[in-house]
């Protein structure tokens, strides 16, 4: 094993171990809303993510693919619908978490790969192989018990899912560096957190008035805890080769999954039990058939 290939490794094992237990952060802010979260969230990342970029001195190349981004309508207007999406995706999942779904939220991302090779099918023309098709019957029979058992679809997990997975979509139209990338994103979102940040500090609602120092250290942490995995796992996927990488995506939803049932006491009935184990199963056709390609 080559030093790279080690380095790979630790990063990708770093980005996954932070994105697993994020849950515990959220919940360590229980007492501030979802919605004042997620605006700290935008505003705190593009101040960390700012610095970043002066530090290591990519603050050209922040600029320069920037207008690039902004030099045609379409990916001008796709950086502006990937801002939109993942603004949708962390809000969810943020206000899942605090609503006790965490069981729910790794289900969302463990079903994520296969909701995008099914966008690749819809969206960019991409056929499915007998294991892939066989994999995403898989995933929807799981959903299809939860719907059944439950009486109404896993919105969350679904939701988180088709999310995150057009934004990978978007994400293949708009080329940049991944500084860049959620640089922009949260620039874009700012000031609309700004404006609901304000509004509620004007009515007297703002948790960085009511809140003690600890919750007003842990908002503004938000953007490190943010882009710092993301910088990790793009240092991890450029020394790794992709099927190595696509084996520990699935890391972060087990961690998250552990976390929900054990730490936090969330149910994990037979319903889930059968529900994860038609996923597991389809992930297991997926994996198979990502190694056959390689």
């Amino acid at each position: 094993m080559d030093r790279d290939y080690k380095l790979g490794v630790i990063y990708g094992l770093a980005a996954y171990l932070m994105w697993g237990v994020l849950p515990i952060y959220w919940k360590l802010l229980h007492e501030v809303p979802a919605l004042e979260i997620l605006a700290s969230r935008f505003i705190w990342s593009a101040v960390f993510v700012g610095l970043l970029l002066c530090v290591t001195g990519k603050l050209k190349m922040f600029v320069d693919e920037t207008k690039g981004v902004f030099s045609t309508w379409k990916t001008g207007l796709t950086m502006l619908a990937a801002a939109i999406t993942i603004s949708f995706n962390w809000g969810i999942f943020i206000w899942a978490v605090e609503d006790g779904r965490i069981v729910e939220t790794s289900m969302g991302y463990y079903i994520n790969p296969l909701v995008s090779v099914l966008f690749g099918m819809l969206f960019l023309g991409e056929r499915l192989d007998k294991l892939q098709m066989i994999a995403v019957a898989c995933a929807c029979l799981g959903i299809a018990t939860m719907i059944v058992k439950n009486g109404s679809l896993p919105w969350v997990s679904v939701s988180l899912a088709a999310t995150f997975a057009f934004y990978g979509l978007l994400k293949k139209i708009i080329k940049v560096n991944a500084m860049t990338s959620i640089m922009l994103e949260t620039l874009i979102i700012s000031p609309l957190a700004l404006g609901y940040l304000f509004h509620l500090s004007s009515n007297g609602g703002s948790s960085y008035e009511t809140c003690g120092a600890l919750t007003i250290a842990l908002m503004m942490g938000a953007g490190a805890v943010t882009a710092t995995p993301l910088i990790l796992f793009t240092n991890c996927a450029k020394l790794l080769p992709l099927k190595m990488v696509g084996f520990m995506q699935y890391i972060a939803p087990t961690i998250s999954l552990l976390i929900g049932v054990f730490m936090y006491g969330e149910a994990f009935t037979f319903t889930h039990v059968i529900a994860f184990g038609c996923i597991w199963t389809g992930l297991a056709f997926f994996i198979w058939s990502q190694i056959r390609k390689n």
